[in-house]
């Protein structure tokens, strides 16, 4: 026969000769193994966008009342003639009578609601001033209850309201945030009532939720199956027992995306890891792919994207990421542990906490993968990072430094775990309006004001006194005094029609908070007490505001550091970028959300990214009337309150 000819038999072997060569010529550069691939291998990002990404913009008008003459009506206007009717509808009598009020004003009330917000949960309000309004001054205003909801005007229909998606109500911070930061007129027209909204769900009383949505040319019943399938074999939950994958095929389009809970605080996170499960892969291109993947972990500037695909595959990978937990680059050390903690292994705890507090650049994504792990050692590493100093090397000599960021985070985090800790429990303040939250410990005094989302004061080093002598407001209605060298303050409230009252208590300033709350201070008026203290030098530690790690800083490698396993780092990989500033994980209460636009969820750095600063920086102005050595002001009218039926 054919085959048996020695001419066939020699374009055989040459053929078995030429793949054998063609298989030992794989490169040992872990950036070439794309090219070895299986052609099969898909990720769930080649075929979807992501939805429900996009914050909700909701408004209304409202009204702000307890003005103290500096309210006023407004022109006719679409805002007037609403809040009219609105007024009219809850029954309230001779609603242009009010309006017309020097203690009241009409106000445009916005918010943004974010993504994955479920229902009850808070979100920050905006209150400004209409032009041409009469109002002069939101200073120590209340705002009544309103509903928000989605706005649109159209031609003809005039202005149209979508369902109810949210409540509002409480009392206004003044803010520079926005507005003219060089006039005082303009910081006291607009305000925010942090943390005053809250989410309603809408019609269906539904929590925000994210989805797929295929590719037009991938659309099918069998492929929208396939996506939620491979999801669903990664992240699923558990209903009396019964396994529930976290996605739904709802048509053959759309993918219902529930957020796992150990992603709760980080769902941008959760978005990545999704994208880079692989579709239809069997277990041998899996195999062989992990062992692509495990070489890059080990070289710092592939550690970060072979990490999340590794996360991505799930347990299987857990020995591959602790072998990179052995590795002598701290980058690479970094997002094994990262990963592990998603993954449920506290491994890397340890390499978590020293990151946060040594490396900026990683501090916000160590928190975030910290706050995964609730078990006693992840507990007292936090506890060490709010009590104990960092260690910083300059000029060849060692230091103590005290990071705002890094104690507030590690607060912040703790809090996340278990808002309930003996070490950071809180205690409600002036009807639950706010909460005081005191630190034991000697290390460096600070006091730390939030001014988004959540209303609280944190108290560093509970020993920490105010510094005398002392003149200070707290609102228009409370008094502090003390002579220099007294060891008590005295606290006195004036009001109109009521009885004038006093109390004395230590300089402590957990003891002055809790005297100032029970005399009614609001959290604007708290928050007003201690900026003037910060800046009559009266506070002996610290006074930070919004202290928290950011994304997008620049990560420097070591000199010398391997950079692809062969050669010394080239000048371009000498730092790199970590994360985006825009995508924070929202365990951390910020300013209102930005866009999280689809390209901006992968994990490929902006270039022209801008790192914040390490502290936060103030945002409230002392907007009290005269100096601090001013006699006691006037006793202003009294509050009205339950315009709107408030309960």
């Amino acid at each position: 026969m054919l085959l048996n000819t020695p001419k066939s038999l020699c374009w055989l072997l040459l053929l078995a000769l030429t793949g054998c060569q063609k298989l030992s010529l794989r490169s040992q550069n872990p950036d070439d193994d794309d090219e070895f691939k299986s052609p099969k291998t898909v990720f769930i990002a080649d075929q979807v966008t992501v939805s429900g990404l996009h914050p909700i913009q909701v408004e209304t008008v409202g009204i702000v009342t307890g003005l103290d003459g500096t309210g006023g009506d407004t022109p006719p206007s679409m805002y007037r003639t609403m809040l009219l009717e609105e007024m009219k509808l809850r029954g309230v009598k001779h609603p242009s009578r009010i309006l017309q009020s020097p203690n009241t004003a009409l106000v445009i009330v916005r918010a943004a609601l974010p993504p994955v917000i479920q229902r009850d949960d808070p979100f920050d309000v905006e209150v400004v001033l209409p032009e041409n309004t009469e109002a002069t001054s939101l200073k120590g205003g209340y705002l009544l209850e309103c509903s928000l909801s989605e706005q649109a005007i159209v031609p003809g229909k005039g202005n149209l309201k979508g369902h109810i998606l949210g409540s509002a109500e409480g009392p206004i911070m003044l803010s520079t945030g926005e507005g003219d930061k060089a006039s005082l007129a303009g910081v006291l027209k607009r305000g925010r009532v942090l943390g005053g909204g809250r989410y309603k769900g809408g019609i269906l009383q539904k929590d925000r939720e994210m989805g797929l949505y295929l590719r037009n040319d991938l659309r099918s019943v069998r492929q929208s199956r396939r996506v939620a399938s491979a999801i669903g074999k990664r992240f699923h939950s558990f209903d009396h027992g019964i396994k529930k994958p976290l996605a739904k095929p709802m048509t053959d389009q759309y993918i219902e995306l529930k957020v796992h809970p150990r992603y709760k605080a980080n769902y941008v996170r959760y978005v990545q890891v999704i994208r880079h499960i692989a579709i239809n892969e069997t277990t041998v291109e899996q195999r062989e792919r992990m062992e692509q993947l495990r070489r890059k972990l080990l070289v710092p500037r592939t550690a970060s994207k072979a990490a999340m695909e590794l996360e991505a595959i799930g347990a299987d990978s857990i020995l591959i990421l602790k072998e990179g937990l052995r590795s002598p680059s701290a980058e690479v050390r970094f997002y094994s542990a990262d990963a592990l903690a998603y993954l449920g292994d506290s491994s890397g705890t340890r390499e978590l906490a020293q990151a946060a507090r040594h490396e900026e650049a990683f501090r916000v994504f160590a928190l975030a993968a910290l706050a995964t792990l609730d078990d006693p050692v992840t507990r007292e590493m936090l506890k060490e990072l709010m009590t104990q100093p960092t260690l910083e090397v300059k000029d060849n000599a060692e230091r103590e430094t005290w990071s705002a960021e890094t104690r507030y985070g590690a607060y912040r985090t703790l809090w996340t775990i278990d808002r309930g800790d003996d070490f950071i429990r809180g205690e409600r303040l002036h009807q639950g309006e706010y909460s005081l939250h005191v630190i034991p410990g000697k290390g460096e005094p600070m006091v730390h004001l939030a001014t988004h989302r959540v209303p609280e004061i944190v108290i560093f080093n509970d020993e920490q006194r105010l510094r005398t002598p002392i003149s200070l407001s707290a609102g228009r209605h409370i008094m502090l005094t003390a002579p220099k060298g007294a060891d008590t303050v005295k606290i006195s409230r004036y009001e109109v029609d009521e009885e004038d009252e006093e109390v004395t208590c230590s300089t402590r300033v957990v003891d002055i908070i809790r005297a100032v709350s029970k005399m009614r201070a609001s959290y604007p008026d708290i928050a007003q007490m201690l900026v003037q203290a910060e800046r009559q030098s009266n506070i002996i530690g610290r006074l930070e505001l919004d202290a928290l790690p950011q994304a997008g800083r620049l990560y420097h490698r070591p000199p010398g550091e391997i950079a692809d396993g062969v050669g010394p780092l080239t000048s371009a990989e000498s730092s790199t970028r970590v994360g985006k500033p825009n995508l924070v994980p929202n365990m951390f209460p910020t300013a209102d959300p930005k866009e999280i636009l689809e390209e901006e969820v992968d994990d490929t750095p902006a270039a022209d990214a801008r790192p914040r600063p390490e502290a936060g920086e103030a945002s409230l102005v002392d907007v009290r009337e005269g100096s601090a050595n001013d006699d006691a002001p006037e006793k202003p009218a009294k509050r009205s309150q339950g315009l709107f039926g408030r309960k």
